[in-house]
């Protein structure tokens, strides 16, 4: 007889099928952002549908941008362009999302208008200095709690300058937001990190002919001013959602 905490189990089926997985939740983000600085009308198919990306929406709709559903899984943006942006008429709810914090900081560096970024408890306990500094030497007016260290981020948005910044710490998120800033910055903006990290970014808004240059082996990114142009896409899965069902696949035995 089994001990009363033993369970046994016979064995499983095999795993036969198609899975389509969500849209992968970092290209999600920066989609819908470069749809906003876009000036015209994006089309974006299999967005993530994870809170993160909500919130992104959520905030893109307060600085006047409108993103409405455009069928099973899509979306339409109405991009506006960085000159298009307005000024909120609220606070600007990021949830739990440190990438639409880190990210919209950027974009708004550069607008002539306050923005107030918070979020939820967790995300007001996580590291803001990392991109407020970089952003405040570009020329950009941001305050928050413990100096700029914890949000809520207040920013007065004005003229940039660009400039050449090495990060101590490698962060797809922290380039991600001088990428943007520097896009709407007088000059030359180059950002170099100590390592490769995700260059969702820099190579999304090449494709979508804004003038940035990736090189060093993927550790500086080079930066002018000027805009993505509007575009349509299908977000390719996330890997980390079909880790899942490639274990599960992987670990039951087929039946001959």
């Amino acid at each position: 007889m089994s001990a009363p905490d033993e369970r046994t189990f016979g064995g499983a089926r095999p795993l036969r099928g198609t899975v389509r997985v969500p849209g992968d939740k970092s290209i999600s983000h920066r989609a819908l952002v470069f749809a906003a600085l876009a000036a015209g009308r994006s089309r974006l198919a299999n967005v993530a549908t994870g809170a993160d990306v909500a919130a992104t929406r959520r905030a893109l709709g307060l600085l006047g941008v409108p993103v409405a559903d455009d069928g099973p899984g899509a979306l339409a943006v109405e991009g506006r362009g960085a000159e298009g942006l307005r000024e909120p008429d609220d606070v600007v709810d990021c949830a739990n999302s440190g990438t639409t914090m880190r990210v919209l900081a950027g974009v708004v560096a550069s607008r002539p208008f306050l923005t107030v970024l918070t979020g939820d408890a967790s995300l007001r306990r996580r590291p803001m200095a990392r991109v407020v500094r970089p952003l405040r030497a570009m020329g950009a007016h941001i305050d928050g709690r413990s100096g700029g260290e914890h949000a809520p981020l207040v920013v007065r948005g004005g003229a940039l300058r660009g400039m050449r910044h090495e990060l101590a710490v490698a962060s797809a998120q922290v380039k991600a937001a001088l990428v943007l800033a520097g896009l709407a910055a007088d000059g030359v903006t180059e950002v170099v990190t100590p390592a490769p990290t995700r260059d969702h970014t820099e190579r999304m808004l090449a494709a979508l002919g804004a003038p940035v240059l990736a090189g060093g082996d993927g550790r500086v990114v080079r930066v002018e001013r000027g805009a993505p142009q509007p575009f349509e896409l299908a977000v390719p899965g996330d890997p980390s959602s079909a880790a899942f069902f490639v274990v599960a696949a992987t670990i039951v035995r087929a039946r001959s």
